[in-house]
């Protein structure tokens, strides 16, 4: 057990070049697991793949537990371990009482691990740098006075900056003789509203008149609070309702971050009416279409609840940037943020060009997708409530 424990606490680090248990003692779905060392946000993981006969499953575990995770499995559950790292590799057998057998030799074709080459998250540039204090960063707890970020808000800074370079791929399509007017719907605790003002505002010199909209009054009033105290005068926090709005008559930018079913489609449909040059739109929770979606033919699959929620939301997102492309937007599906950190990472990006092509065409397009799987959106409905007569 002593030899077990030294080999483990002389392997576990970043020069780790391969781990591999194989050998199940006990027959089940995990055949083998193969370990790699990580270092994410300047601390080591290792991350551990499991492999079934048909599938790989990952997890990441800490430096710190994966001695005593590691320990476990080869005692308990495998029968052959190989290790190299450095210039060392190591065979360990383990019986069927746990008793182990380890075999070390020196391995000179090993190579020297790089340890940038193990950087998950390569260190980049950010458009809010890590290192330059940022008063609404600090105070919605995402960054400390030093300017360094907090470990556990580490996500959200990337959410944050990754949102900005989409907008920073648009600046262009934004006015430069006037201010720029923007409005997010359902802004929230506004990370990400007072980063749009912050960016344009402070760091690009653009004139802006920003309005954040939310339902809930303790939100607005904080939010508020905070514009005050940053002396951000041409930010408005407003309390209502998307499909109510009617706060202006012309927007430039129309901004809405994961605004629930429907609202999403109300804040689309005033973003059009109001000619704004860019939309960005965060959809969640698409329900309307999931309580449609009907196809015999995909009916083995729309049985299963979960497959069935997710073809419904990519559906009803696709129709969206079919229904911006008809009024004369440019429009792009886009990753948001990786998978690992949050389940709704589409945005739709749309760039109104006044371009239109063949739009009767273009809508009995979106009626025969649409109707392949029973879906009737609001969008639709809002874009030509006449319905079969805007086709014409």
């Amino acid at each position: 057990m002593k030899q077990l424990e030294d080999v483990l606490e002389e392997a576990l680090n970043w020069e780790l070049a391969d781990l591999t248990l194989s050998s199940p003692k006990k027959a089940g779905d995990i055949q083998k697991i193969k370990v790699r060392p990580v270092i994410i946000k300047d601390r080591l993981i290792f991350q551990a793949a499991q492999y079934t006969k048909t599938q790989v499953f990952h997890k990441n575990i800490e430096e710190d537990q994966m001695k005593e995770w590691l320990t476990d499995l080869i005692q308990n559950e495998f029968k052959q371990t190989q290790i190299k790292s450095g210039d060392r590799e190591y065979t360990i057998l383990s019986g069927k009482k746990g008793n182990v057998t380890v075999k070390e030799r020196k391995n000179r074709s090993c190579k020297k691990a790089d340890k940038t080459s193990l950087e998950h998250n390569r260190k980049k540039t950010y458009i809010l740098p890590e290192g330059t204090p940022v008063p609404f960063l600090i105070d919605l707890g995402v960054m400390t006075s030093e300017g360094k970020i907090v470990r556990s808000k580490y996500d959200k800074y990337r959410q944050i900056n990754r949102f900005l370079e989409f907008i920073q791929d648009i600046l262009e399509e934004l006015p430069k003789d006037r201010p720029v007017t923007i409005i997010d719907f359902g802004c929230g605790k506004s990370y990400l509203t007072f980063a749009m003002y912050y960016y344009l505002c402070i760091q690009k010199g653009y004139p802006v008149k920003m309005i954040g909209l939310d339902l809930k009054t303790e939100v607005i009033k904080h939010c508020s609070q905070l514009r005050d105290k940053y002396g951000y005068e041409n930010l408005e926090f407003i309390h209502g309702d998307i499909a109510d709005f009617e706060g202006t008559d012309a927007v430039d930018m129309v901004v809405t971050l994961h605004a629930c079913d429907t609202a999403t489609d109300y804040a689309l449909y005033k973003a059009v009416k109001w000619n704004a040059r860019v939309i960005l739109s965060v959809p969640c929770c698409q329900h309307e279409l999931n309580g449609q979606i009907k196809n015999d033919i995909l009916e083995p699959v729309l049985r299963y609840g979960l497959l069935k929620e997710r073809m419904a939301a990519l559906m009803t997102d696709g129709l969206r940037g079919q229904l911006l492309e008809i009024m004369g937007y440019k429009t792009q599906i886009l990753e948001f943020i990786d998978m690992e950190h949050t389940p709704k990472n589409i945005l739709i990006r749309g760039v109104k060009t006044g371009i239109r092509g063949n739009r009767a065409k273009e809508i009995e397009a979106y009626r025969a997708c649409a109707g392949a799987v029973k879906g009737d959106l609001t969008l639709f409905r809002l874009f030509f409530p006449d319905g079969e007569k805007e086709g014409n």
